[in-house]
């Protein structure tokens, strides 16, 4: 009898969610049994993330050599990092621009969703410049760090302490197969865990469904459309683009990562699958210590969905209220975003936050992020996905820019 893959697998989870969840809509206690499994879940992925991150970067930092090709290499990923979150900026407003979402939306017929957490957030925030994001990246605590799950922090130090490990030679290769055997324990870790998946996504969705209810997309349903096919139209062109420049193929990148993306829209984390990504990576060919830098930098620094989908929710909240944005404006818009999006990275709910930072610089009233809270989880689907693909490619793009070759045989074995 042949065996149900893992994207089969979370797919069933998720479509028994989505039913569950319809069935039993506004039953307090679906929410009650449900929410433990989901929350369970998530906390054994976010358990891992630490341990394979600073494992695999300590391997791959100490294998990879001297500290000028790992300053190459770091000035490389931030460079194509800012290039493409700005053109997803722009992607972004290109696509509310000529949809208008907000156009004509009766605001007495959406529901308003309490945002105070979001506010509490972004008041702690708001004097998190670009400056304190970089010297925050410097660790006076690296145990504080590592409970903390702070992970520019923890990418520092594991560098450095990498660079420690081979410039003391000899000396350094009992610490170096510590690290190793962490390495290759916590991917095995990680694919027990990812047997739960199905269960996890199926709790997780039967959860959104039971509260918010397939209904509460009808009124902000052209938002939705216009978010979802503009981080489509990002996937497939200008993803795809850089992919075919890279020598590549974004289709066969998105088989390649069928599994990972189906558990991250289900679950709405890009925590989730950052193993297996750093694993798959891996396994066609990317450099351990371009995977397990470029990766876990790209969480902070390449949210592509997240800033393609703030760029829309921006403006749409200016056309419910009627509030024309000239060129200019839009302009300062992607300037602020720009800073807003980095220099707050690794905040909880970062989308709204970044939101909730930008919008009164540019005129745009916060209270409108009110009526979109309420979709914003089915939202944060569509933004995980875009994040999961938009750093998968940067490891390729990277690979192939410091003249590494990738095997292709491997994902059209495993695709």
């Amino acid at each position: 009898m042949k065996r149900i893959s893992l994207a089969w697998q979370i797919f069933i989870g998720l479509a028994l969610g989505i039913i569950v969840g319809a069935i039993f809509y506004g039953n307090e206690g679906v929410v009650t049994w449900l929410q433990p499994i989901g929350t369970i879940f998530i906390r054994l992925i976010k358990m891992i993330v630490v341990p394979i991150v600073v494992s695999s970067l300590i391997v791959g930092v100490a294998g990879a050599g001297d500290m000028k090709s790992l300053g190459k290499l770091g000035g490389k990923t931030l460079l194509y990092f800012e290039i493409i979150t700005t053109i997803a900026i722009f992607v972004g407003l290109l696509a509310a621009n000529v949809f208008q979402p907000g156009s004509g939306v009766d605001r007495s017929h959406l529901t308003k969703t309490d945002i105070n957490t979001y506010v509490q957030t972004a008041e702690q925030t708001e004097s998190h410049s670009m400056a304190d994001t970089f010297i925050n990246i410097v660790p006076t605590n690296i145990i504080q760090s590592l409970a903390n799950g702070d992970m520019l922090a923890i990418i520092f130090f594991s560098v450095m302490f990498g660079i420690g490990i081979a410039a003391i030679g000899e000396k350094g290769e009992p610490i170096l197969k510590f690290f190793r055997g962490t390495a290759d324990a916590m991917f095995y870790v990680t694919n027990q865990i990812m047997k739960l998946a199905p269960l996890g996504v199926f709790a997780l969705i039967g959860v959104t469904v039971s509260k918010f209810g397939i209904t509460s997309l009808i009124p902000l349903g052209k938002l939705v459309l216009v978010v979802y096919g503009a981080m489509i139209f990002f996937i497939l062109v200008v993803l795809g683009l850089v992919a075919k420049i890279a020598g590549y193929s974004i289709f066969k990148l998105i088989r390649y990562l069928k599994d990972e993306l189906i558990l991250g829209y289900s679950t709405a984390s890009s925590e989730t699958v950052l193993p297996r990504i750093m694993e798959k990576m891996e396994r066609i060919g990317c450099p351990k210590a371009i995977t397990s830098f470029v990766i876990p930098t790209g969480y902070s620094f390449n949210l592509d969905g997240s800033t393609l989908y703030q760029a829309i929710a921006a403006l749409f909240i200016a056309q419910m209220y009627g509030i024309h944005m000239s060129i200019g404006h839009q302009i300062t818009l992607v300037l602020v975003l720009m800073l807003t999006s980095k220099g707050i990275a690794g905040v909880p709910g970062v989308s709204f936050v970044v939101l909730l930072a930008t919008l009164g610089s540019v005129g745009i009233p916060v209270e409108g992020l009110a009526f979109i809270a309420g979709i914003d989880r089915i939202l944060d689907m569509a933004r995980t996905c875009v994040n999961i693909v938009g750093n998968s490619l940067a490891a390729i793009v990277i690979t192939k820019w410091e003249g590494h070759k990738l095997h292709d045989d491997k994902i059209e074995n495993i695709a």
